[in-house]
Order: structure tokens, then C-alpha cells, then sequence
């Protein structure tokens, strides 16, 4: 178990454009590229372990892949049986969209991961799945990795979801691609889209409407992808929490999707007082472009709308609420509970051990803003978890257990934090 030191920060102006690239989407190139007859290019593609992970599992499945550092070049003619165990690692993104992607593959596949993977529960992907005909099993009756699944035609469906979930809708997207009919997906609120505007990009026939998706089974495969992969809003939010907490300090990220799903996080730390503003610059695939965040005084804030647009950036967004003049409240957010942790716990006594006043609820906590102090605090596994805490310490201090697991998805992360603090590892 590796540690980290972090001092506490004076003022900075922090720029630059080596935020890392977007995990969910880069997940999705290397996915869809599987689908696709010839040759994807992928640009800027994140080379951490998550998707590291995800790629090489795509090779598993029949795919060329050339990378030159630069540039990576997949080259598929559809999914090919893999004789071999595939490996997720870390990623529960990558665990559940390869379900509904090898759901209606033709062969047997075991899908595993790390320690903490085998842990995270799958029924939200393995039961709707199941339901349409997939053949899916695991330990715990399917809910836990490894997983084994038989993929073969599926049942044309309607289904309904109690949960906004782009996880879910996206592995369910997938299956429909290769019914027997027309399918139709609907989702409580819009969760994030990337798979909806990939697919269509190439060539798949999706058709949204409202908050329901229409899905049409493919007829053959679809477009290679020729695509640059926007730096990441969610780890772009570390740093734009760390200028919101430091007094005259400011944040720009150069290349960052601003797709409305994945900035939910910055508007609501825009209406606790910060100063942000965003520039659009390229509208291709993905809107992409730039966002300024400067230091203002913060206020509490509830949040308990659109959670699925901010869910994997409330653990960051909870400190900037601990700095924040009065209560913060966040409901309706179980879902954090099924992450690399369960981030309601983690968060709450991670809180706690910095001096700050938290009540925990089932479906979120409430947070009275005050003054952090410097605490050694665990990770608990959960890379998002170690960062939102290590940005807290340009505040006070702090010292975080259990780093590794920050390699999964920001892998220049102490590289960037080292121009604006000192940090001992």
C-alpha cells in the first residue's frame, strides 16, 4: 500500500491540455471498434489501466491493434470467440458494457477483474439481460464476477428503467444491436449519451426521442471509427475544485468534452459561486472545448437532479462543499454506494476525519461547510476517492493511503498536481 503527502497550497493559475483523455469514451472506441468492418483510428486515446484493459481484451476478441504512441489503429471484422479469460481489471465500465456487448456475440466468454471488481454487484446490467434472453451467470447468482456468458440471439424488447444509468442503457444498446426485432430502451432521466452518438456516428440506427432510445438491429457492420478522444470532465473537475477551494487561484482545461451529461459537476459548482466559463471550439463527435474556473466564495448547495450526470464527480464536489458557507445536502444518489466503493461511506468518514460536520443517509449525506484539517485518510481502493481527498489537502495538508489505484484512470495526475503543490510519495 503506497501513500502520499500533500502540502497546502498558496495561490495558482493552472492551464493546460494534458488533462487525461476521457475514460468513458476511450472505453467506447475500443468497444465499438469491435463492431465495425476495417480499420478505426482513435486519437488520444487514455492510456491508463482501465483502458489499457479494455484493449487488450478487444485484441482477445479478434482485433489488430497498432499503436504507435500516438495513434491507435483497430482494426476488427466482427467478435471473434476468445480462448482466453478477459480481464477488466479495475473497470466496472468495462465489466458491464462488455456484457451487453458479448450478450449476442457468437461463443462463450469469462469476464474477471481485480480484487475490487469481483466485489462490485452487476445484477443492474446481468438481470435486465438476462431478461431478454441472454445467457448470463457469475458467482452470486450472476451478480458477481466472474461472469459467464453464452452469446446468442436475443429477444426484441421494451424496457423500462428505474434508474438513470448509462452504464445499463449502454449494455443494453448493445445487445439490441444484434435482436430479433426492433428494441426500445427508457430511462427515468437522460444519463450520459457517448454510446448513443457513437453508434449513430457509425451508422447504427438509433433513434432518441424524450427518454426513450430506439434501437434497430443491425444489418451488417457498422462504420470504422475515425475519432480524437476530449479530455476527461471528471478528472478535469479535480483541478477545477482545486482553484473553487484556493483564494486568487484559477483553472483552465484546454480539449474537454462539454457534452451537457458530463459538465453537470461544474454548472453546480458554478451555482455555489464560482467563476466558469466555457468555450466551444469543435462540435464533431463530441461538443469539445475549454473551461475557466476561478476562485469565488462558495455557498451550500442541494443536488438531488440530474444525478446521473454528476455521479462519478460528487465525491470531488463534496469538497468544495466542505469549504462552503452553510449546509449542502445530496439526495437521491444511491447509485454511489455500487461504485469502487461505496462512496456515501468513504466520503462521509473521510469528512469526518478532516473535522468536518456530515450526516450520512441511504441515498447521499449532508455536508456543513468549515474549515478542513490535515488528516491521513484511506482510499479505500477508489480512485476517486484518493483525489477528491489529495485536492483537499491544498487546503490543509493531507495524507492519503492506497494511491495505486489512481493509475486507472488518471495516470499524470501527480505529474499536473506537482505545479500548483509539493507532493511526497
Amino acid at each position: 500500500m503506497s501513500r502520499v503527502k500533500i502540502s497546502k497550497s498558496s495561490s495558482f493559475d493552472f492551464v493546460s491540455d494534458k488533462i487525461a483523455s476521457d475514460k468513458s469514451i476511450s472505453h467506447r472506441c475500443a468497444m465499438f471498434a469491435c463492431l465495425a468492418d476495417g480499420e478505426s483510428v482513435v486519437r488520444n486515446f487514455l492510456r491508463a489501466e482501465d483502458t489499457l484493459n479494455t484493449l487488450n481484451i478487444v485484441k482477445k476478441l479478434g482485433a489488430q491493434v497498432v499503436d504507435d504512441g500516438e495513434v491507435i489503429k483497430i482494426t476488427s471484422h466482427g467478435i471473434q470467440e476468445s480462448e482466453d479469460i478477459l480481464d477488466c481489471g479495475n473497470a466496472g465500465t468495462g465489466m458491464r458494457l462488455f456484457c451487453g456487448l458479448l450478450a449476442s456475440a457468437d461463443g462463450h466468454f469469462i469476464l474477471t477483474g481485480d480484487e475490487y471488481l469481483k466485489r462490485r454487484p452487476m445484477n443492474r446490467v446481468t438481470k435486465p439481460l438476462r431478461d431478454i434472453g441472454a445467457k448470463l451467470d457469475g458467482r452470486d447468482y450472476g451478480n458477481l464476477a466472474p461472469l459467464s456468458i453464452r452469446g446468442g440471439s436475443l429477444k426484441a424488447f421494451n424496457y423500462k428503467s428505474k434508474i438513470a444509468s448509462a452504464q445499463v442503457k449502454s449494455a443494453m444498446i448493445l445487445a439490441a444491436l444484434h435482436a430479433d426485432g426492433e428494441c426500445t430502451y427508457s430511462e427515468p432521466e437522460l444519463s450520459r449519451d457517448h454510446t448513443e452518438r457513437m453508434l449513430k456516428g457509425m451508422g447504427a440506427s438509433l433513434h432518441v426521442k424524450n427518454l426513450t432510445t430506439t434501437i434497430e438491429p443491425l444489418k451488417g457492420l457498422l462504420t470504422p471509427l475515425d475519432i480524437r478522444v476530449p479530455a476527461d470532465p471528471s478528472s478535469a473537475f479535480f483541478f477545477a475544485v482545486a482553484a473553487a477551494i484556493t483564494p486568487n487561484s484559477s483553472t483552465k482545461i484546454i480539449g474537454v468534452t462539454l457534452n451537457k451529461t458530463r459538465i453537470e459537476a461544474f454548472k453546480a459548482l458554478e451555482k455555489m459561486g464560482a467563476d466558469i466559463t466555457y468555450e466551444l471550439q469543435d462540435d464533431r463527435y463530441e461538443p469539445i472545448g475549454d473551461i475557466t474556473v476561478r476562485y469565488a466564495p462558495l455557498h451550500a448547495i442541494t443536488i438531488e437532479d440530474n444525478i446521473s450526470w454528476l455521479i462519478d464527480e460528487l465525491p470531488a464536489l463534496s469538497i468544495a462543499m466542505a469549504t462552503a458557507k452553510g449546509e449542502s445536502i445530496i439526495k437521491n444518489a444511491k447509485e454511489l454506494r455500487v461504485k469502487e466503493s461505496d462512496r456515501i461511506s468513504t466520503v462521509v468518514d473521510n469528512l469526518r476525519l478532516c473535522g468536518i460536520e456530515v450526516d450520512e443517509f441511504e441515498d447521499g449525506y449532508s455536508v456543513r461547510g468549515g474549515t478542513l484539517q490535515a488528516a491521513k485518510v484511506d482510499s479505500f481502493g477508489d480512485h476517486r476517492i484518493a483525489m477528491s481527498f489529495i485536492i483537499a489537502g491544498l487546503s490543509c495538508g493531507m495524507e492519503v493511503e492506497d494511491i495505486e489505484c489512481i493509475n486507472t484512470s488518471f495516470p499524470n495526475f501527480f505529474d499536473l498536481l506537482g505545479t500548483i503543490t509539493k507532493v511526497t510519495v
